[in-house]
């Protein structure tokens, strides 16, 4: 199989995400660290990836800056995998990626996991983009623009 060619100098944010986090076991591996999870065997035992691959995505993770490795909270000679403060801004993106699948990709009626807010249970609003005067926004309301080098 041929190695994915690198989007790291790409001038699109979007694409430059995406080559750090941008196949499924990546996001998963971050998803399950903000549902708690932190050591390789919990990683291991709910995404049910290969052991190889999960130690690839996780030392990519780490070298990215995204999940920093400390001696385990409990004491014991394991390591734990932590989100770093650049990995919590991923939030936002997993949460859009889960309300998009909640809203495309099950059936009405059909179980699924939901993201509730840890005070009051309740579930967390559809996130929205809204303008700097406080419309609400959608894609033919947007355009993008190059910035930097140069540029004004």
């Amino acid at each position: 199989m041929a190695k994915r060619k690198s989007l790291k100098g790409d001038n699109c944010p979007v694409a430059r995400s995406l080559d750090v986090v941008g196949d499924r076991w990546s996001l998963l591996i971050i998803r399950d660290a903000f549902d708690g999870m932190r050591r390789f065997g919990e990683f291991q035992k709910s995404l049910g990836v290969a052991r190889n691959i999960l130690a690839d995505r996780l030392q990519t993770l780490v070298a990215e800056n995204i999940l920093e490795v400390a001696p385990a909270s409990d004491g014991t000679s394991y390591q734990e995998y932590l989100l770093t403060a650049k990995g919590e801004g991923l939030f936002m993106v997993v949460v859009g990626l889960r309300q998009w699948g909640e809203q495309y990709l099950f059936s009405k009626g059909e179980a699924h996991s939901m993201l509730v807010e840890s005070r009051s249970g309740k579930p967390v609003q559809n996130m929205e983009l809204h303008s700097h005067d406080g419309r609400l926004l959608g894609p033919e309301d947007t355009e993008v623009r190059k910035v930097g080098s140069g540029q004004a």
